[in-house]
């Protein structure tokens, strides 16, 4: 996936390369999986920056933040919701 043309805030003269830190986000707050995937494909390539630690064993902090639906979660984890949530 290449760098995109000029548009909005974003100009790709300001691509460099960064210190282990990577963010994508729809700046119209759409959610989408290609928004998932830019972030995924960002963790791949912190791998080759070092940002990984030390021990294999223990994780490293790296990761991807993502929205879900509480509705979702609490079914995923086994949980009801409390009387009169929605």
């Amino acid at each position: 996936m290449g760098a995109p043309g000029r548009q909005g805030l974003y100009d790709p003269r300001n691509e460099h390369d960064a210190c282990g830190v990577g963010f994508v986000a729809n700046i119209k707050g759409r959610k989408s999986h290609e928004v998932v995937t830019a972030g995924l494909e960002i963790l791949i390539n912190l791998d080759h920056r070092g940002a990984v630690g030390a021990d294999p064993l223990v994780g490293d902090g790296a990761g991807i933040l993502i929205q879900i639906p509480e509705g979702r979660a609490t079914a995923a984890a086994g949980l009801a919701r409390r009387a009169g949530e929605q």
